[in-house]
């Protein structure tokens, strides 16, 4: 059985907690218990989490851990002595050391990030390279494993993080049986982007919202304005000049950073060739969807592809 260490402190963001029921759907899926869970505090006893509940936890202990877990804040507030002192020696100890969100800011005072290349919620990526340039921070990244130290972005990416780890030890097929009974993503890749082209043009209007939904879920039509704008219930006159005003963007232009991400996701994701995800994700044209990406990343599709292949590899080795 692998011990699980998740070590909190005041404050610290409850979302995190669903990185647990990862670990326990784990153990409800074999005869016997996979991990042994535990949630540690330097005091022991009530920790009160973000949204004020408390829950309860055991003081930090010389036990060995197969793998510890540091949960994040949404303040990023300093770590006390105690803390750092704990994840420093229990890391040299352990077989994997991970932080999820902000984290890895404990991490990287308790010196295990130094070299090493990790990433935090986006908002507070940049000031996890100022305050530790020894760090190798990647801002757009869901999740890292280098070399036994694992990072993830913030929030809902904490899921993705313990997938990883869950798969790391038993397979995927594990892992993914557990994604679908949390009724999650199995999973996103741990370079996927932290970013999303709906939250990026963030419309105002519920019209607008429900073309986009539309769009997003019909890729492979041709998504003309006329299209869009019935949907939307205005004129395609109206519906193009009140999409430019909520979400910056022309129509198309949306339409196709709608395309591009669900493109980058299945070139990182899956095992669809190049002109297959063409087709399904609307480009149609391979050549179409290459330009779009130079256009947009500054790299062919199958530059990506040959990453997020590279990053698999290294997951598999970690």
């Amino acid at each position: 059985m692998k011990r699980i260490g998740f070590v909190v402190f005041p404050g610290f963001q409850i979302l995190d907690l669903a990185a647990v029921t990862v670990f326990e759907m784990a153990n409800r899926q074999a005869p016997r218990p996979r991990y042994d869970i535990q949630l540690l505090s330097e005091h022991g006893g009530a920790v009160v989490t973000s949204a004020g509940i408390a829950v309860e936890t055991q003081p930090f202990a010389r036990a060995n851990f197969d793998t510890l877990i540091v949960m994040g804040d949404l303040a990023v507030a300093e770590p006390s002595p105690g803390l750092i002192g704990f994840v420093h020696k229990t890391h040299a100890k352990s077989r994997r050391t991970a932080a999820i969100c902000t984290g890895a800011f404990v991490l990287a005072a308790a010196g295990v990030l130094d070299g090493h290349r990790a990433t935090t919620h986006w908002l507070k990526a940049r000031e996890l390279q100022r305050r530790y340039p020894q760090v190798k921070v990647e801002e757009d990244r869901i999740f890292i494993a280098d070399d036994g130290v694992w990072t993830s972005a913030g929030m809902a990416a904490c899921i993705d993080l313990a997938l990883a780890l869950v798969e790391d030890d038993f397979g995927s097929d594990l892992a993914r049986s557990i994604a679908r009974h949390m009724v999650v993503y199995y999973r996103r890749s741990g370079g996927q982007s932290q970013f999303s082209a709906l939250l990026e043009l963030d419309p105002q209007s519920d019209r607008i919202q429900t073309a986009l939904n539309y769009a997003r879920h019909n890729l492979r039509k041709t998504l003309s304005v006329e299209e869009l704008a019935e949907v939307a219930h205005l004129s395609p006159r109206q519906f193009s000049r009140v999409f430019h005003v909520e979400t910056g963007h022309s129509p198309a232009k949306a339409v196709e950073n709608l395309r591009l991400e669900a493109a980058k996701t299945l070139i990182e994701t899956s095992d669809h060739s190049i002109e297959t995800i063409a087709r399904e994700t609307g480009f149609g044209d391979p050549e179409r969807m290459r330009r779009a990406f130079v256009r947009k990343y500054a790299l062919p599709p199958q530059a990506i592809k040959r990453a997020a292949q590279l990053a698999d590899a290294e997951l598999e080795a970690a």
